[in-house]
């Protein structure tokens, strides 16, 4: 999709129910983003975060509720919504045989992505991989992996990113790395849902924080559902 239409989109949630385990995590949730906006989540450990993220990346079934993608309500595992979203879980589920840009090219070829060399060397000189490329994935630290499963979000060049801690394992200037690419892509009208346990250094204008810990009766049995 040309970034040009990004304008145009919008993602609501409503009546969002989830179970794990048995145990209502998440009940009669709801939200909206519209374009060039950021939903920052927030909560404790066991809170939902990421329960939220991998059901609205349509990775796990939910109770309740519904999605509607640029107006049309569709399932989170329709083909015209999954085309549009980027995922990026605590794993970033890359080989660890296959050099750096080799696991890029793969994900992207999966994804039905054009390779673009300009623009694949000017995200990793973003993230300061630029002089990685050709290492195995294998012999990466953490901080390099997590910016490399943050390049593949980038180049995906899809305006709905689900992040789960993008910022885990990076340092100071790999949470500036995430903070800019964030801003970059909300400004070229993304939207994005980032659950963090760190403060992002973003503007205010745009970004919207939820709380799961505060949602009532989260983590009450299912029956209660």
């Amino acid at each position: 999709m040309e970034r040009t239409a990004w304008a145009d989109l919008s993602l609501a949630v409503s009546g969002w129910g989830c179970v794990r385990n048995g145990r209502v995590l998440l009940r009669d949730l709801s939200f909206e983003l519209g374009a060039g906006q950021l939903l920052v989540l927030k909560g404790r450990n066991g809170a939902g975060k990421s329960t939220l993220l991998r059901s609205l990346a349509g990775l796990m079934p939910w109770r309740a509720g519904r999605l509607a993608w640029a107006g049309q309500t569709l399932a989170p595992s329709a083909a015209p919504y999954q085309q549009q979203l980027a995922y990026l879980s605590h794993q970033a589920s890359m080989n660890d045989a296959l050099t750096a840009l080799e696991n890029l090219r793969f994900a992207l070829a999966l994804q039905g992505q054009a390779w673009n060399a300009a623009h694949v060397a000017r995200t990793l000189a973003t993230l300061g991989l630029q002089d990685l490329g050709a290492r195995p994935y294998g012999r990466l630290s953490q901080g390099q992996r997590r910016r490399l499963g943050l390049a593949r979000v980038v180049l995906s060049d899809r305006p709905l990113w689900l992040l789960d801690e993008p910022d885990n394992a990076l340092d100071d200037q790999g949470s500036a790395c995430l903070a800019e690419i964030l801003a970059a892509h909300c400004a070229a009208g993304g939207l994005a849902i980032v659950a963090t346990h760190r403060g992002l250094a973003l503007p205010e204008s745009g970004m919207r924080t939820l709380d799961l810990s505060r949602l009532p009766r989260a983590g009450a049995p299912e029956a209660a559902c």
